[in-house]
């Protein structure tokens, strides 16, 4: 059954009411009541609802809260504690509508008493002026009945009236203004009219300082231990000064006041050195800028004239007063930092021979070393470990090999060879650090004129020899006494490991011949080559073709080998003794050379096979000798050595460092295998043209 609406009471109600008005009134009624009464109903709109009367009486509550519906429901801030951003539970619900700020005097201040004598004095000049009215109307109303009187009489001069008008006015005093009083519920002083700027406030976040936890235990025993060890020393120290003999005592004396003069010094130096340093790069900037420039932008346009020649554009040069008579011996680029280099002083005259120096250059700063380490016999070759930059080892000419630390402040080294623990007996020529071993201690190769190749192991602080291999003339055997067979040592001169094959390397020996040897086989070599017919000055391997080396002697000569072949693949004579090689770390068939000369050679086999791109000399050919070259591993720069102590750092030509050029719609390949595809094309062709002749 579907719900009836009820019955519409309201109109009926509303026409007896208005019916009972009328009768009350005592009008008449008409007939178009009941339609008056029928235009009064409710209207209902179509779509309400019908509810029923459980639904209308039905109560909603609605509760009020103070929380504000505007205040942002996700603030989060930073928990240095749990190191996370953490949201905010308590939201700040607080909305202020309306803020006034007023002033408030203390009565007993001095600005108190001066308002409140002043709101007296205008109470008092009010009141004063309250009773002089009262007094004047007091006094007129006396006045008027004697006017009338006066106004009867004749005798009274009429020029009188106007000065007794004046006397009264001048007797009446004068009202004082009224003083215009503050509106209380809109009033606002006059010094907060002034524009106020909004508040800001300004956060930053940092990273929180560095913590650390330190807990220690002090027990009795301990702090005994410590007493007594105080106390042994002041004894030891006193036992000293007894035996000591007054000269003695006095030249201790001298030389602990000269040592705490020096420790105070090197306090003060300390604690500027690192400002020092800072300006003196700033200053070196500014005075080099022109070189750094250069270096960084510079390209030689006149190379697109040549004809596939290039040059070396001279750079920086570096040298140090302490090194001016030594020779450099040995050069070597940092592998973690492209900007330092290593550089070896000694001497080749073998009869004036005297201390040698270990310096690190940065070309940041070329007037001065970032490192100076002195020693007592000349250095002749050094490397620096490709893991651990830090770690520098020299070979000496006494036979020495040592291990320097650039972590640690003091020149001498940290750890040294001895004629107890295997030294070599002649000058070492080369050496080279190599893969660490199984137990994960450092290891390091040497090579000597004694005709042994020692491996080096550092183990638990000391240097612990093995012979690799002893170098021995072929078909050199002599007969001593009672008919013993004694073999011609051979002298090592240089050597160098292969990049991929762990256990093969190449020596050079002073007779010319190179040896490919294995750390397996003590006893005999893998392959000999008759290279040159004086001494093998430097010897490498190709950093991308795994069968090519390169090598060059005092024979004025340079060859490149492959080294499953004991002919040489290509030779070329420079005119003058070659002190030193060096592979390009960009192409597989660049090359330099240095000549006692004073000349550069820059070989591109790619684009000329029979003679150098770059013949160029680098310093006066009567006063100095090149001894050494080196490529910069990422920079288009060589370093170069001579005889009187100056490295010489040189940019080459945009031609010295062709790259391929790109084809349209080609994209240009790069990488290894290219080197390799690039130097094997050469190869080839001398391959194919030498069965022939």
């Amino acid at each position: 059954m579907p719900h009836k609406p009820p019955p519409r009471r309201q109109s009926v109600n509303v026409g007896r009411g208005a019916r009972k008005r009328d009768e009350d009134s005592g009008t008449e009624v008409g007939e178009g009541t009941d339609e008056w009464a029928q235009s009064k109903a409710t209207v209902r709109p179509p779509d309400q609802l019908d509810l029923t009367d459980a639904e209308l009486k039905e109560e909603f509550t609605r509760i009020l809260t103070a929380n504000n519906p505007h205040a942002p429901q996700n603030i989060v801030r930073y928990s240095f504690k749990e190191g996370t951003y953490k949201l905010i539970g308590f939201v700040d619900q607080l909305a202020v509508h309306f803020s006034h700020v007023g002033n408030l005097i203390p009565k007993d201040s001095d600005e108190g008493r001066r308002q409140h004598y002043l709101d007296e004095l205008a109470a008092g000049s009010q009141e004063s002026a309250k009773v002089v009215i009262s007094e004047t109307e007091i006094l007129e109303e006396e006045e008027e009945p004697k006017e009338a009187e006066a106004g009867s009489q004749t005798d009274v001069p009429a020029a009188e009236a106007p000065e007794k008008m004046a006397e009264e006015e001048s007797m009446t005093p004068k009202q004082p203004k009224e003083q215009k009083l503050t509106n209380k519920f809109n009033f606002s002083e006059r010094a907060s009219q002034t524009f106020n700027n909004p508040l800001r406030d300004r956060e930053c976040q940092m990273e929180p300082p560095p913590r650390a936890n330190f807990s220690a235990t002090a027990n009795q025993w301990e702090i005994y231990d410590a007493y007594i060890e105080e106390l042994e020393k002041q004894e030891k120290t006193k036992e000293k000064e007894k035996t000591k003999t007054p000269v003695a005592k006095k030249m201790g004396k001298m030389a602990m006041r000269k040592m705490t003069s020096m420790e105070s010094q090197s306090d003060d130096i300390t604690k500027v050195a690192q400002a020092a340093k800072i300006v003196e790069r700033m200053v070196n900037q500014n005075t080099y800028d022109d070189v750094a420039q250069d270096f960084k932008y510079y390209e030689d346009a006149a190379d697109e004239y040549r004809d596939q020649e290039g040059t070396l554009l001279p750079l920086w040069k570096f040298q140090n007063d302490k090194a001016k008579r030594l020779a450099v011996t040995a050069l070597c680029w940092n592998p973690k930092y492209n900007d330092l280099f290593a550089v070896g002083h000694g001497s080749y005259d073998f009869m004036k021979q005297s201390r040698g120096m270990l310096l690190f250059y940065s070309m940041k700063n070329p007037s001065f070393p970032e490192y100076t380490f002195s020693s007592e016999s000349g250095i002749l070759c050094l490397d620096v470990h490709v893991d651990h930059p830090y770690l520098v080892v020299v070979g000496h000419y006494d036979g020495n090999v040592a291990i320097y630390n650039l972590k640690k402040p003091y020149s001498q080294p940290s750890f040294r060879s001895s004629a107890k623990c295997g030294k070599h007996r002649d000058p070492v020529w080369q050496v080279k650090w190599q893969k660490d071993d199984m137990d994960h201690n450092l290891n390091f190769f040497s090579v000597s004129s004694d005709g042994r190749i020692v491996s080096w192991t550092l183990v638990k602080s000391e240097l612990v020899h093995t012979d690799v291999i002893q170098l021995k003339v072929e078909d050199s055997m002599t007969k001593g006494l009672e008919d013993l067979q004694i073999h011609t040592v051979g002298c090592g001169t240089a050597f160098d490991f292969h990049k991929e094959i762990d256990y093969l390397f190449l020596v050079g020996t002073e007779e010319g011949k190179i040896y490919k040897c294995s750390k397996s086989y003590s006893s005999r070599f893998l392959s000999t080559y008759d290279a040159h017919s004086m001494a093998v000055d430097a010897v490498s391997w190709n950093p991308y073709h795994t069968k090519v080396f390169i090598s060059c002697s005092s024979d004025w000569t340079v060859k490149i080998w492959d080294h499953t072949i004991n002919t040489p693949m290509f030779i070329y004579d420079l005119n003058s003794a070659v002190g030193d090689v060096a592979w390009a770390p960009y192409s597989s068939t660049v090359f330099a050379a240095v000549t006692t000369n004073g000349k550069t050679h820059v070989f591109d086999l790619s684009i000329n096979k029979y003679e150098a791109i770059c013949n160029q000399p680098v310093v006066a050919q009567k006063k100095n000798k090149l001894t050494h070259v080196q490529f910069n591993p990422i920079h288009p720069i060589i370093i170069v050595g001579d005889d009187h102590g100056h490295v010489t750092c040189l940019k080459l030509s945009p031609n010295l460092r062709k790259m391929p050029k790109e084809k349209k719609g080609q994209e240009v390949q790069k990488g290894p295998a290219v080197e390799v595809a690039k130097l094997d094309k050469l190869l080839n062709l001398v391959r194919e043209v030498k069965p022939k002749t």
